[in-house]
């Protein structure tokens, strides 16, 4: 969705939401037209694109709602109805109908969030575990702006369109001109957690790097993280518990790296169906059109060549 930059957010941000079903549990937008990255000026945010994510209960009903009032905003993939579009976006890739250049009559900044316990407890969980993903990756002290940096990259971590597609300065152009963003996230979490030493007036961290310090970062790793991790490390037919592999990656000195290759390998296999996916719900034209901008970003990237130590 392409537009002005919104400085009244709270409720030009809303109107554009009015235009859509209001069975909305959670929605963000975030995303270059939301928070100024490196090397874009005020001219340039103004016509970056405003990206959307809203997460609703019931898909079915959500879609058959958003066929009403906003029919021409789907793909040919309207023709099948509501409940084979509910399909196809719950049953392939990462569970998202993707849809771009999406028109509308008017930046990650929440929008709308129910009153759901379960939704928040799961905003709050997700945050945690970036920063344990992170910790485990990272060495035994580092910067604020090396935990951010590694934080930002998870989610670009074995995606194909980083080779081809997108801008390589990407993650560290999200952090250099966000890092008091991130530290509001953040800063609560870093404090409570009790294997690392935050010291925020200095911007340095230190984590606890023994074999028992990573073990308890390993065993707070979401589920599917952790069940990656085994099928790498264990030996096929050896049907070890979880347990027992991740008390020994812990003592590995590669320990990041298994971390990494755990994530990477999640990532991969999503941003490839994902992305094929896409293809479908936001048709041909419109992935062709989007696609061919993210790739001049890409050279546009190339040429800047920005280095992550001239970060400051």
């Amino acid at each position: 969705m392409t537009l002005p930059v919104l400085h009244n957010t709270g409720v030009l941000y809303r109107r554009i939401l009015s235009q859509f079903p209001q069975d909305i549990s959670l929605a963000f937008a975030y995303g270059s037209g939301v928070f100024k990255q490196h090397g874009t000026n005020q001219g340039q945010m103004e016509k970056n694109m405003l990206d959307f994510v809203i997460a609703v209960d019931d898909p079915v009903t959500w879609h058959t709602m958003n066929l009403l009032q906003n029919r021409k905003h789907y793909s040919v993939l309207k023709l099948l109805g509501p409940t084979k579009i509910s399909s196809i976006q719950n049953d392939h890739g990462a569970s998202i109908y993707y849809n771009t250049l999406v028109p509308v009559d008017e930046r990650v900044k929440m929008l709308a969030q129910s009153e759901n316990g379960k939704l928040r407890a799961a905003l709050v969980a997700n945050l945690k575990s970036a920063v344990t993903a992170s910790f485990l990756m990272l060495p035994e002290s580092f910067s604020e702006e090396d935990l951010f940096l590694q934080i930002a990259g998870l989610s670009y971590a074995g995606d194909f369109r980083m080779v081809i597609g997108e801008d390589k300065s990407k993650v560290a152009n999200i952090v250099r001109d966000n890092i008091q963003h991130f530290r509001i996230l953040y800063s609560n979490i870093l404090r409570d957690c009790p294997q690392v030493v935050y010291k925020p007036q200095q911007g340095k961290l230190e984590v606890d790097k023994s074999p028992e310090g990573q073990f308890v970062q390993l065993m707070a790793l979401p589920r599917t993280l952790q069940q990656k991790i085994t099928k790498l490390v264990d030996p096929p037919g050896k049907n070890r518990d979880v347990e027992e592999i991740l008390l020994q990656v812990a003592q590995d000195p590669d320990c990041g790296a298994v971390v990494q290759q755990g994530i990477s390998s999640i990532v991969k296999s999503s941003s490839i169906t994902q992305s094929i996916k896409g293809i479908a719900t936001a048709g041909m034209w419109k992935t062709v059109s989007y696609s061919s901008k993210k790739l001049v970003k890409m050279w546009k990237g190339w040429w800047r060549k920005p280095s992550v130590s001239q970060m400051s």
